[in-house]
């Protein structure tokens, strides 16, 4: 139980939240929810995918919305990409800060779903991918480990496929001639519960001890604070989030984008601030981010601090008492 005193979150809401929704949104409205968070002490922001137009209609102007934002200075503006085309786009369009990650499958059967390779193809091709990234001079900054807690077409996962994942990056990062950073371990499908957070980063964290072990968390059946907490008691002191607990994964929840989504940012926030826990993101800030993205999505979003807001006002309105 060594947690740890400051913890980055990685802002995904943007790039979640709109890829899933089922209609398209202003640009200016979009760019109005990037511009504010960075403005709440987040230093990381995916903002966009660069995939197929036709698969995914809300991504077809990531290009345009990367030159639209004015960039806050020590603020990270990526994007994903899932093919070597995405990737160049990625790369020649101004405004993104290309992070490079690996991605692995815990699942071989989501692998086929979501690529249509299996997990040990998936696995090959990534030394593609570092080629395509040494070409490009660009350095992996991430191994992202899907699935890595369970699967909804597969059941539960060995933590001892999350390790093989991540031993196989280490070695790809190591011949590149240089270490991997970062192993996100992602509960795509919600299947996670601290026990088994504690488990898998345990087991990742003994046969990579060298890498940063972060976490990308869902909330798809209530969990997801519940399993932040038991990895903070790990000392995991990186993980993914969304605003308003924006965004999911389609495969948890077909259809239905108003289920519950990644973790909530400002409710992580929120906890992290209450137990001692640095962030550098200010907590009210960041709740007039999730007001705004709730009015622009247009409907009742799932995070908490939305509803009830922080215990700030309480505070400050007992010590005003105090002074009288």
């Amino acid at each position: 139980m060594d947690m740890p005193n400051r913890v980055e979150f990685r802002e995904e809401g943007v790039r979640e939240g709109f890829q899933i929704e089922k209609r398209l949104y202003p640009l200016a409205d979009r760019v109005r929810l990037v511009e504010a968070l960075a403005e709440t002490g987040l230093r990381h922001i995916q903002v966009a995918s660069f995939v197929s137009p036709k698969a995914v209609p809300n991504m077809a102007d990531s290009a345009e919305f990367f030159a639209a934002i004015r960039k806050k200075p020590g603020v990270a503006y990526t994007a994903l990409w899932l093919n070597e085309k995405g990737f160049w786009r990625a790369l020649e369009s101004p405004g993104v800060d290309m992070q490079a990650r690996l991605a692995l499958y815990a699942s071989s059967e989501f692998a086929l779903r979501n690529n249509g390779c299996s997990a040990a193809e998936m696995a090959r091709r990534q030394r593609d991918w570092m080629a395509a990234y040494a070409k490009a001079g660009v350095q992996v900054e991430t191994l992202s480990v899907l699935a890595a807690f369970g699967c909804n077409f597969e059941g539960d996962v060995d933590p001892a496929r999350s390790v093989e994942a991540a031993r196989i990056a280490e070695d790809l990062c190591r011949e590149a001639g240089y270490g991997i950073p970062k192993i996100m371990l992602a509960d795509t499908m919600g299947w996670a519960n601290p026990a088994a957070i504690k488990r898998v980063v345990g087991a990742v964290r003994e046969a990579v001890p060298t890498a940063r072990v972060g976490l990308h968390l869902h909330d798809t059946r209530g969990l997801g604070g519940a399993n932040v907490l038991a990895g903070l008691m790990m000392g995991v002191d990186l993980f993914d989030s969304s605003v308003a607990g924006l965004g999911g994964c389609p495969f948890s929840n077909p259809g239905d984008t108003t289920a519950a989504g990644n973790v909530c940012t400002e409710d992580m926030v929120f906890m992290c601030h209450e137990m001692g826990i640095e962030t550098d993101v200010d907590l009210e800030a960041l709740i007039e981010c999730a007001h705004l993205a709730e009015a622009i999505i247009g409907r009742r979003l799932n995070g908490h601090l939305l509803r009830s807001g922080s215990l700030a006002r309480f505070r400050e309105a007992k010590a005003m008492a105090l002074q009288a």
